[in-house]
């Protein structure tokens, strides 16, 4: 049975969930970001989803991708690039990252992960961007 790890709920907001994927928020205003959870048991790894559902992950993503800059556009921030992540070092459950970046970010152009803290959304911007993300992904 899926269950998910408090880190997520300590530093993301709900927006939904896909087939395969919880999708989450990431709480930080600086960058539109949505996080992917499969919803499967034990999983560390991609390799340990089956091929069906690691071609879903995939499909997912791009749909997450496309959600990223709807996000961007609500928040007024232009989504030039977008990183994917399954790094899994600080928290081990199987999930991926969907950064949207642009030039002159606080971090660009290297890797968000580790650059800074998260600045906190304020609540109208939060609320602006998972309904932003809700709808993109018809949620």
């Amino acid at each position: 049975m899926f269950k998910l790890d408090q880190a997520f709920v300590a530093t993301s907001h709900a927006v939904g969930d896909l087939p395969l994927c919880h999708v989450r928020l990431q709480d930080d205003a600086r960058y539109p970001w949505l996080v992917l959870i499969p919803r499967r048991y034990g999983l560390r790894e991609i390799e340990d989803l089956p091929t069906e559902d690691r071609v879903r992950l995939l499909e997912e993503a791009v749909t997450a991708g496309a959600a990223v800059r709807t996000v961007g556009e609500a928040l007024g921030l232009d989504v030039g690039k977008l990183n994917l992540g399954a790094l899994g070092n600080v928290t081990a459950q199987l999930h991926m990252h969907v950064v949207g970046r642009r030039q002159g970010d606080p971090a660009w152009p290297g890797p968000v992960w580790g650059h800074s803290a998260a600045i906190p959304f304020v609540q109208d911007k939060l609320d602006r961007a998972l309904r932003a993300a809700r709808t993109a992904l018809d949620l």
